[in-house]
């Protein structure tokens, strides 16, 4: 690992619990990152330096008095959509908003946990598009080149674990949010099973498209954190059996038939896959038939998948708006989705998730054939800064499933998907390619990606050191 880079959640762990170091150090070393990174990368909204270092020092009592706890002194960090107490929730928007009285139940469970939550991380506005950008915080920049995005929604959390600020992040993803953003930041990012991380305060985040993810430099400290962050709120609507997915990472997968899928689900807008992504997943799905699965091309029945997607995301946008303190502070991009919202929101909305059922089925046998479905994360590379970020409504929901064609599906039926690393294009851009699996398939799918992992050691690459507090570009 290079120097004061964050070594990793399981590293942490173990050095807390033999003494090694103390929580308070481990703190005060990632506060000192991130304030060296801030002016560069901008990836925390919130920085809890004082609030951080009240609850190391805790943590540490707890450790002289031989008290562990799974991520006991850790440091970590979560996104701006998510509640922590003392905090405001402003979700990547403008405007005045308030701090909020209790930490939503995926903090709560990380606070069980014995984590020490330094900050909150960038979003872009609502979570809406690929890149994290916007008028309330600024740029996030990618750190493997900060003239690039990290993508978004959930890019500041990529960032930061990317750049070695904490060594894994929340992150939250209704449409690729932290699979987008682990794709072009070199990470593993798992979208878990809807429910398996609690969205509460909100039972239903985005008409349940949306649900809380990892993101990590190893599949190992991803499944860690989501082990952590896993677990309902008394009053969700979606309570999945419980599993501990950490489990997984050290066991065999088995030989799984494995279906190569290049062909992005049917859009209104047409999505062609760089030839260079394209390489790099036949490069992989090499691999993976190597290790002794079976990979064979075929893509999966989403049908008119893209109907259902549409009333669901904006009927949760215009949800979000209505709570804005200021709607005119928004961008014109999300009032228009709102207005979109209270149109779609009364029969087409019950009739999009009506049909969740449909494709279930449909999609599920599928799966008669095939254990895991490997594909591309995006279509292309991460675009500039400012590429998507300046354009209008249409010309930004053109480019936006362009780039991301592919991951959106899986929101819709709300099964689980991991990111893998899949290599680089131009050199030092990051690319990626999803793991997806029908509902409860976490197990799988993360025996699957630490098998890839121990063979291509992606983990071991690092960004640039001169990144951090380097002038962008």
């Amino acid at each position: 690992m290079p120097p004061d880079r964050a070594a990793g959640l399981a590293e942490s762990r173990c050095a807390l619990a033999e003494g090694e170091v103390t929580s308070r150090a481990l703190v005060e070393r990632a506060l000192a990152r991130i304030e060296a990174a801030q002016p560069t990368l901008n990836a925390f909204r919130i920085v809890r330096a004082e609030a951080a270092l009240a609850e190391a020092d805790a943590a540490d009592r707890e450790l002289a008095a031989g008290v562990r706890r799974p991520l006991l002194g850790v440091p970590v960090a979560v996104k701006d959509d998510m509640d922590v107490a003392g905090e405001p929730t402003a979700f990547g928007c403008r405007g005045d908003f308030p701090p909020v009285a209790a930490d939503g139940e995926a903090v709560r469970r990380l606070r069980a946990a014995g984590a020490v939550i330094v900050g909150k991380t960038n979003t872009c506005e609502l979570g809406q598009w690929p890149f994290t950008e916007g008028p309330a915080f600024g740029d996030t920049r990618n750190p493997w080149h900060t003239g690039h995005t990290p993508g978004g929604s959930s890019g500041g959390s990529a960032t930061a674990v990317a750049a070695g600020l904490v060594p894994a992040a929340l992150g939250s993803d209704g449409a690729g949010s932290v699979r987008i953003p682990a794709s072009w930041t070199h990470l593993i990012g798992i979208k878990p099973q809807r429910g398996r991380i609690s969205t509460w305060p909100r039972g239903e985040s985005f008409q349940g498209i949306t649900v809380n993810g990892t993101l990590a430099r190893t599949v190992a400290d991803a499944a860690l954190l989501l082990d952590a962050a896993s677990g309902n709120h008394a009053r969700d609507p979606h309570r999945p059996a419980a599993l501990t997915v950490a489990d997984a990472v050290g066991r065999d997968p088995g030989r799984l038939r494995i279906a190569l899928s290049l062909k992005p689900p049917f859009t209104a807008v047409p999505a062609r896959l760089d030839p260079r992504i394209r390489a790099r997943i036949l490069q992989l799905a090499d691999k993976l038939a190597a290790l002794g699965h079976v990979v064979e091309e075929a893509d999966p029945p989403y049908g008119q998948i893209g109907l259902t997607f549409v009333p669901r995301a904006t009927a949760g946008n215009a949800e979000h708006v209505r709570e804005a303190p200021d709607p005119a502070l928004l961008d014109p991009r999300t009032r228009d989705a709102a207005r979109l919202g209270r149109l779609l929101g009364g029969a087409p909305l019950r009739a999009a998730r009506r049909a969740e059922a449909v494709l279930h089925r449909r999609v599920g046998r599928f799966f008669g054939t095939y254990d895991v479905i490997l594909t591309p994360t995006t279509a292309a590379p991460p675009p500039r800064i400012g590429a998507l970020h300046r354009l209008g409504g249409l010309a930004t929901d053109r480019a936006m499933i362009a780039a991301c064609p592919y991951a959106w599906p899986w929101n819709v039926l709300g099964w689980p998907g991991v990111n893998i690393p899949a290599g680089f294009v131009d050199g030092d851009l990051p690319i990626g390619a999803q793991l997806l699996g029908p509902a409860d398939s976490e197990p799988r799918l993360i025996s699957l990606a630490a098998q890839v992992e121990r063979e291509l050691r992606w983990h071991e690459r690092w960004p640039p050191e001169a990144v951090v507090g380097a002038p962008t570009v």
